[in-house]
């Protein structure tokens, strides 16, 4: 069973920035794909970004270009590195991951990101 720990939310000012970090642990199948939803308050959960094993990288759009995601494989671990952040990025992010051929593996128990001045 995969197990997700999340690190790094918190708050932050409007144009500043903030990483997140998501360490992965169990079977290595399960970590094929890592990356992060999001949710904020009365809204869907929606795509920020998620990485594969080989590096291939997907953005939702309202993050695309203000956000970079990044993986080190030896560690398990992935980094999603915010900048120019919008109140709108206000948030519980919550990181996950995918088996190659199963799909969903694993949720994080979700950090809190607060942009506000």
């Amino acid at each position: 069973q995969v197990q997700l720990v999340e690190s790094g939310g918190g708050l932050v000012q409007p144009g500043g920035s903030l990483r997140l970090s998501c360490a992965g642990s169990g079977n290595e199948n399960d970590l094929y794909i890592m990356g992060w939803d999001r949710q904020a308050p009365g809204k869907q959960r929606e795509l920020v970004a998620r990485i594969t094993k080989p590096g291939i990288t997907n953005y939702g759009d309202s993050v695309k270009g203000r956000f970079t995601i990044s993986r080190d494989n030896a560690k398990n671990t992935i980094y999603l590195q915010m900048s120019s952040l919008k109140p709108e990025d206000t948030a519980v992010y919550y990181c996950y991951s995918e088996n190659y051929y199963n799909g969903p593996a694993g949720w994080g128990q979700g950090t809190r990101v607060t942009v506000s001045s």
